[in-house]
């Protein structure tokens, strides 16, 4: 799994560095703070990161993901719990690839990738939020209305979430312990639910070591030349006028590292 994973992100890394001809929109470049003083008085030494998105070409615009089950607030026994989608206007069943194209996360964590529309997942018992999608030919989250869908069920002897209208995130890229060679970029791939994010106000705000970046856009943000190192990225969403979300999964916490 590691394996495939560890592909997953090259082929992003790839098709995103092939991609110069996208117009870069929401560029912010800055300079990272020196805590040797020596360097700090020397301007050229000064690293830089930048943080942009590009312009949207949404690839399979009338993708339709479907979930049958588990139905919402479903509840299962502990073990094999079964999960049903329905895929439309899409090419899922492509014998030239054995990439992953239907994804899913659950509870805020990594996605795990499947090959059939029809599989179990070994699960404990516990409350579980259910967040599907689809992928474009670079390993990106499909993000226009119908490429995803979410659903919260039970196992075992568990209550349901709070009820809450609360738009939430969910992230694609990156992956917990994810690497990334130096010079390589990062993408941070991520999907609002439950609400529209200029309709609602809201922001999606990136933070990794000192640096901080906000858009309001659902498209993926690229960070470049991000200094060796182990960083805690933090992905938020928030009303525009600060006020962080309440909701579980409104903030999802990644360790990369860039060598």
């Amino acid at each position: 799994m590691k394996k495939i994973l560890c592909y997953s992100s090259c082929l992003v890394f790839l098709l995103i560095s092939c991609s110069e001809e996208k117009k870069k929109i929401n560029e912010t470049v800055m300079d990272v703070p020196i805590v040797d003083s020596v360097l700090s008085d020397v301007e050229e030494k000064k690293p830089q990161v930048s943080f942009f998105q590009y312009e949207d070409a949404p690839e399979y615009p009338d993708a339709i993901l479907e979930l049958f089950t588990p139905l919402g607030n479903q509840v299962f026994a502990p073990g094999k719990v079964p999960f049903e989608f329905n895929i439309k206007n899409y090419p899922f069943e492509d014998s030239d690839s054995r990439d992953f194209k239907l994804f899913n996360i659950l509870n805020g964590g990594d996605p795990v990738g499947h090959y059939a529309p029809i599989f179990q997942q070994e699960l404990a018992e516990g409350s579980y939020r259910l967040v599907a999608y689809l992928v474009d030919e670079d390993g990106l989250a499909l993000k226009n209305f119908g490429n995803y869908v979410d659903r919260d069920f039970q196992v075992g002897d568990s209550r349901p979430f709070p009820y809450s209208a609360e738009p939430y995130l969910a992230l694609n890229y990156p992956r917990n312990l994810q690497r990334y060679e130096g010079g390589e970029d990062i993408v941070v791939d991520f999907l609002v639910l439950g609400g529209d994010m200029k309709l609602d106000g809201l922001n999606v705000k990136v933070g990794v070591g000192n640096l901080t970046y906000e858009v309001d856009h659902m498209s993926p943000i690229i960070i470049s030349n991000l200094s060796p190192g182990e960083y805690n990225l933090q992905v938020s969403l928030e009303r525009k006028s600060g006020k962080a979300l309440e909701g579980p999964f409104s903030q999802v916490n990644k360790t990369i590292i860039v060598e």
